[in-house]
């Protein structure tokens, strides 16, 4: 799978004596460091950063050590409404998986010890423990998806219902992160996809709709097949050590985001609080952004970067006649995004919970999904307590938004005595509740036609996040930040000057899985050519 960005060719003449890699193969120059002063700064080429996440701080690490004058501009967008510590930072697929190779080359330069060790993983249903997830790189490998299928340690489940999973694998195969691949898959619901590779009802109750539910954040007949397949694939399918995951040892602002805002504050990198982005003023003879606009005041720019999620981009469209006049920006305004409810609770007594992650889906017919995690094993702070320390993640929380604390609170400790009986006789002894609405990606059927790519029409304006189309191949997190780095190698092109940063690729396809594609691919090929409609593909022989 390849890094989203391609230079052009006479671009890449010009560096080829400075850059010998091959930037497809996701590996670029090595990035120098360049500590400059605030006199040789002014100097410099002016880069403007709308949003600090992931993708925002990915780009601004780059085009900072590479000596551009950088403005972050945080508008409120990022956290939220805010509380003590609660933010979606720690939230959603908030653990850090075996795949997420630059987040984990991020962090060693950074020189940051922020995780603890592999952890296993559990899953719920109202019944009690359905799934036990093992440390999967610990047991035998396995070539996909038997390691994950034989490995993982179904409490219920029958061998029978197990095996109704591979037929999907036919899709795996066939969806190959093109897009192709994504128009072809994307129409469709998740739901009908595993109806269509005979998923068994049970296999997808108590397995599939828990995972998917909380993968991406809505249930399964309102999700793309084309998002599930690529989510699947890449922390499940691909091999089997993909799916184990470590955990932040407090939270991920303040271990990991909060030093590495401060070291790139040491490289000259402004940070601007409470700047909503309003309008752009674009030069109309290269078509460029030339000045940012938030409200009464505004940033000279020669490239800039929004890496921000697609309701704050909705925000800054609505508001901005530059981005109205463009149909690819008017276009996003037919996504849509999902509310996160995040609560953390304080316990009376020491429960034991035989995992420190889980999943469930909604109990009482709620349509939410949700995660909770045992805070008093995997934060720093909590080892010592004589308390326990909970919080639990639910997604598509339309329903629980609107109630009052209490109320979200006796919901909570119910639906977790569900899980694990020794919740029923605790008592909450604080409690802390995070709100917020429209924040998650929702990734429903059709709505990868609506999706914006890395580059825009504007010659110098780029986009990053976890939810624009690249071809990288990872997800959420890791997803974010690649893109990022990708945006700063569109920076560096555009502007010609610096190198580029390194991206890893994800690891190649396991040697049956490259066959298969192959030979798929293959078969397209000569239906194509010889224009025979119908002739079968892989998903067909496989399904």
């Amino acid at each position: 799978m390849l890094a989203c960005w391609k230079a052009r060719p006479e671009f890449f003449n010009n560096i080829r004596n400075n850059c010998s890699r091959n930037l497809r193969s996701g590996l670029a120059c090595r990035a120098q460091d360049q500590t400059v002063s605030f006199t040789e700064r002014k100097k410099n080429k002016k880069v403007v950063i709308v949003g600090s996440g992931w993708a925002g701080l990915g780009a601004a690490h780059h085009l900072c050590k590479q000596g551009f004058d950088v403005t972050v501009l945080e508008g409120g967008y990022e956290l939220g409404p805010k509380t003590k510590s609660l933010s979606p930072d720690d939230a959603c697929i908030r653990g850090f998986w075996y795949p997420y190779r630059n987040i984990f080359n991020l962090v060693n330069e950074l020189g940051l010890k922020p995780f603890t060790s592999w952890t296993k993983s559990g899953q719920y249903s109202e019944q009690g423990l359905e799934v036990e997830f093992p440390i999967f790189q610990d047991l035998p490998q396995l070539p996909t998806p038997f390691g994950t299928l034989f490995n993982t340690q179904f409490v219920r489940l029958p061998l029978l219902d197990r095996l109704t999973s591979l037929p999907l694998m036919a899709a795996v195969i066939d969806f190959d992160n093109t897009d192709t691949a994504w128009r072809k898959y994307d129409p469709i619901t998740a739901r009908e996809l595993l109806k269509q590779f005979g998923c068994s009802e049970r296999l997808f109750r108590d397995v599939f709709d828990p995972l998917l539910q909380v993968g991406l954040f809505a249930p399964t007949e309102q999700c793309s097949a084309a998002a599930t397949l690529g989510m699947l694939y890449y922390f499940v399918l691909a091999n089997q050590k993909n799916f184990d995951l470590v955990w932040c040892r407090g939270t991920v602002r303040e271990k990991i985001f909060e030093p590495w805002t401060e070291s790139l504050k040491s490289r000259g990198c402004r940070f601007l609080k409470g700047r909503k982005v309003t309008d752009m003023v674009v030069d109309e003879e290269t078509g460029c952004i030339s000045q940012v606009i938030c409200e009464k005041e505004s940033f000279k720019t020669d490239a800039s970067i929004f890496a921000v999620g697609i309701s704050t981009l909705q925000e800054i469209i609505q508001s901005s006649a530059a981005l109205c006049a463009k149909e690819e920006f008017l276009k996003t305004l037919n996504l849509k995004s999902i509310d996160l409810l995040t609560v953390k609770l304080v316990l009376d007594r020491k429960v034991k919970i035989p995992y420190a992650s889980n999943v469930s889906t909604g109990f009482d017919d709620s349509s939410c999904a949700w995660t909770f995690f045992d805070l008093s094993t995997i934060y720093d702070e909590y080892k010592d307590s004589a308390t326990t320390i909970i919080q639990a993640d639910f997604y598509n929380a339309n329903e629980l938004l609107p109630l009052k604390d209490e109320k979200i609170v006796d919901k909570v400790i119910y639906w977790l005595s569900k899980c694990i009986k020794d919740f029923e006789n605790v008592t909450v002894i604080d409690k802390e509740i995070g709100r917020f609405p429209k924040f998650l990606t929702h990734f429903f059927p059709g709505s990868y036609k609506y999706m914006m790519r890395g580059s825009t029409s504007f010659p110098n304006l780029y986009m990053a996040g976890d939810w624009i189309v690249n071809r990288h191949g990872s997800w959420s997190e890791e997803k974010s930040y690649v893109s990022g780095v990708e945006a700063a190698n569109r920076v560096v092109e555009h502007l010609e000057e610096g190198s580029f940063g390194k991206i890893d690729a994800v690891e190649e396809d396991e040697p049956h899985i490259q066959s298969l594609r192959s030979f798929n691919r293959n078969l397209y090929d000569i239906r194509a050519h010889l224009n025979f409609p119908f002739l079968p593909h892989l998903s067909i022989f496989l399904s």
